[in-house]
C-alpha cells in the first residue's frame, strides 16, 4: 500500500529517546512507519519494537515497511490501550515510547477519508474507519453541542454562527460532503476573515477531534505510557495544535513537580517526589530546512520527558 506520510521531527524525536539497542520501545502512532523504521534499525535482536495504529491503512503500510525486522510486533489498536497491549505481551515496563499526534498526510490526501476541506468527499474523518463519523455529528448533534465542539476543539470564535447555519442547512437537506460543510463555514464568518485565510481549518479540526475522541485518548494514553516506562525510560511526543500541546505540557509539568504542600508549611508532609525530568525545557520545533521540505511541519512541537 502507498501510505504517503513524511515523519516530522524524525531525527530529533528518535535521538530524544536515547535508544538502548536491547530495549523495548512502543511507537503509539505508527502511520507509514517512518519513526518505527528508525527505531527498529537501532535495535539488536534482543530489543523489541511494538508498533500501534488504529487506522487499518496504516497497519497495512507499516507491516510492509517493517517486514525485514524479526523483533517487531504490529498491533491494530488505539494507543490509549497501551497498558492492556503490554499486558497481553507479558511486558511490565518499557524503555521508550513515541507519539506523533494529529492526522497523517495519507489521511489528509486520501480524499474519500473526508478529512480535507480542499476536496469534495463524504463527511467521514474516522481514523479507525469505524464508529461515529463526521456526518453523524454534523447532522444529528444539537446546535448547542455543535457550537461547544467547534468552540472548544477548534477555538473558533464564530462557533455559534457556524453551528446555527449547519442546523439551518440540515433542516433542508443533510450535510453530506466536505465541501458542503466548508461552504457553510465560509458563509458563517465575516468576509474579512475569508480574505485573510481559509476559515474552515478550525471547524474541521474540531469535528475531527470529536469524531476520534482525540483528547480523551491522548490523556489516557499519556498516563498509561508514562507509568509503563522504566526508570530512565523516555517519551517523545509530537503535537500539532495548541490543545494537544497544552495537555502534554501540563501533564509533563505535573509529573516533574515535587512537593505539593502549601508554601507556608515549615516542612514537607505530602512526601510527593518528582516522577519525571524534562529532557527539553522548551519544545523542539522544525528547522528552516525541514519547513522548506514539508510545510505541514510548521505547527509541530516536540516535548520529551524521562521517567525518574
Amino acid at each position: 500500500m502507498n501510505f504517503s506520510h513524511v515523519s516530522v521531527l524524525l531525527n530529533e524525536s528518535i535521538d530524544g529517546l536515547n535508544i538502548n539497542p536491547d530495549g523495548i520501545y512502543v511507537d503509539c502512532t505508527a502511520g507509514g512507519g517512518g519513526h518505527s523504521y528508525e527505531i527498529a534499525k537501532k535495535l539488536s535482536e534482543k530489543g523489541m519494537l511494538i508498533a500501534l495504529d488504529r487506522d487499518p491503512d496504516a497497519i497495512c503500510a507499516v507491516s510492509e515497511r517493517l517486514s525485514e525486522f524479526n523483533n517487531v510486533r504490529i498491533v491494530k489498536s488505539n494507543f490509549s490501550d497501551i497498558r492492556n497491549i503490554l499486558d497481553d505481551l507479558n511486558i511490565e515496563l518499557i524503555d521508550g515510547v513515541i507519539m506523533d499526534l494529529g492526522v497523517s498526510s495519507h489521511q489528509l490526501d486520501t480524499a474519500d477519508r473526508g478529512f480535507s476541506y480542499h476536496t469534495d468527499a463524504p463527511l467521514d474523518m474516522r481514523m479507525s474507519q469505524d464508529g461515529i463519523s463526521a456526518f453523524d455529528i454534523v447532522n444529528t448533534f444539537s446546535e448547542k453541542e455543535l457550537a461547544r465542539i467547534i468552540f472548544e476543539y477548534g477555538e473558533e470564535k464564530f462557533s455559534r454562527r457556524i453551528a446555527e447555519n449547519i442546523v439551518k442547512q440540515r433542516e433542508i437537506s443533510p450535510v453530506r460532503t466536505t465541501l458542503e460543510l466548508a461552504e457553510i463555514v465560509k458563509n458563517s464568518v465575516p468576509q474579512k476573515v475569508r480574505r485573510e485565510k481559509n476559515p474552515c481549518k478550525k471547524t474541521f479540526q474540531a469535528i475531527r477531534i470529536a469524531v476520534n475522541g482525540e483528547l480523551e485518548h491522548l490523556s489516557k494514553g499519556l498516563d498509561e505510557a508514562f507509568f509503563s516506562l522504566k526508570s530512565g525510560g523516555r517519551m517523545s511526543v509530537i503535537t500539532f495544535h495548541s490543545l494537544e500541546d497544552r495537555l502534554v505540557k501540563q501533564r509533563f509539568a505535573g509529573w516533574c513537580k515535587g512537593c505539593t504542600c502549601p508554601p507556608d508549611f515549615p516542612q514537607c508532609v505530602c512526601g510527593n517526589k518528582p516522577k519525571g525530568i524534562l529532557v527539553n525545557r522548551k519544545p523542539v520545533e522544525p528547522s528552516e530546512a525541514e519547513l522548506e521540505k514539508n510545510n505541514r511541519s510548521r505547527s509541530a512541537k516536540l516535548r520529551i520527558i524521562e521517567r525518574s
